[in-house]
């Protein structure tokens, strides 16, 4: 297939990127290139000639039209979004702005091009979203592709509404879309703001480790590139109209999550054991979600995958790779607002 990808230049859209080339898909890497883009992370694909590369922000309708003009894709992954809770608080118009108003061009320049060609039956847009759209549970249950939506961050209300016009998109206009809702990512090219990188690189530098409140926040971990094989497969053979949720089933709270991490350290970079000495409990984000958890009998039911990559083995494989690439994170510790205490404003 000939696919569109917006965001290719992220965590979870790079991961996209490298392994539609590398399954023989020709690519186009749509990406505004703001803070948390970063041309390294499909640099192995970008010498395919399989790949090729817009600079467009989703916010600008004509230019979205003259990209799929140009390009004529089979298909839309659509994976640009502003992601960053702590973020979304302190600063939520660029939310808001990107995620539903980029959202709705993006589907009207789907639906533009779709109806354009004589409404290909091949075609399709797959909407790529996030279990936080369900709010907060409890010590038990699990999300299901059913759970009634209750986003409490202007991030998760933000992918929220994405969603709804998404399926909106779908029952008014005919739209052939697929919607995932994923878990929890982590692994290689994890922008340096996020925990599990904030963790590994604060470790390294000796600096104080932040853990929210007493860390007892549970989250369900899925390796990024299991999460790529979930997105690929779901656009290929999941039912229209039909969301798919993808969890790691890897629950663990963050607290967890950070002794794992200082203890990988310990082995692998042992001049500055023991790393736990740095953890350090900090204020609690505003409205921090308790626990998530996915539930993912349906894709697995019906698509047939499962994840691969075990929790201990992806933050194995995680820590090994910020280690072995340094000249990838030290540059991106630069930009505006990594490192900073960010969603302290409300």
């Amino acid at each position: 297939m000939k696919i569109l990808v917006t965001g290719g230049m992220g965590f979870i859209g790079s991961a996209v990127v490298r392994l539609a080339v590398l399954r023989g898909h020709e690519v186009i890497n749509l990406d505004a290139m703001t803070y948390a883009a970063c041309e390294a992370n499909v640099a192995q694909a970008a010498t395919s000639n399989l790949y090729s590369f817009e600079q467009a922000d989703i916010r600008d309708r004509a230019r979205l039209d003259e990209v799929f003009a140009t390009h004529r894709p089979d298909a839309v992954m659509h994976l640009a979004a502003e992601s960053h809770v702590d973020r979304s608080i302190d600063g939520p118009d660029d939310f808001v702005q990107t995620n539903i108003t980029g959202t709705f061009n993006m589907l009207e320049a789907a639906r533009a091009y779709w109806q354009g060609a004589g409404r290909p039956n091949g075609f399709r847009f797959h909407h790529i979203s996030t279990d936080e759209v369900f709010g907060s549970l409890g010590e038990t249950g699990k999300f299901t592709e059913d759970t009634p939506y209750d986003p409490r961050s202007p991030y998760s209300a933000s992918k929220a509404a994405s969603d709804h016009l998404v399926r909106a998109w779908g029952e008014t206009y005919g739209l052939p879309v697929v919607l995932t809702n994923c878990s929890n990512n982590y692994g290689p090219y994890h922008f340096p703001e996020k925990l599990i990188p904030v963790v590994i690189l604060n470790a390294l530098a000796g600096r104080p480790i932040p853990v929210y409140g007493q860390g007892e926040n549970v989250r369900d971990w899925l390796y990024v590139e299991d999460h790529a094989d979930a997105l690929l497969l779901v656009l290929e053979k999941g039912t229209l109209g039909r969301s798919y949720n993808i969890g790691g089933e890897n629950e663990a709270q963050n607290i967890e999550i950070v002794q794992k991490i200082c203890t990988l350290l310990d082995e692998m970079s042992p001049s500055g054991a023991p790393h736990a000495r740095l953890i350090t409990y900090v204020t609690d984000r505003p409205g921090h979600d308790l626990r998530y958890a996915i539930d993912p009998s349906r894709i697995c039911n019906e698509l047939g995958w499962r994840p691969s990559v075990t929790l201990d083995e992806g933050l194995r494989r995680t820590v090994r790779w910020y280690l072995d690439n340094a000249a990838w994170w030290k540059p991106l510790q630069a930009r505006g607002g990594v490192g900073q205490r960010l969603g302290t404003r409300a």
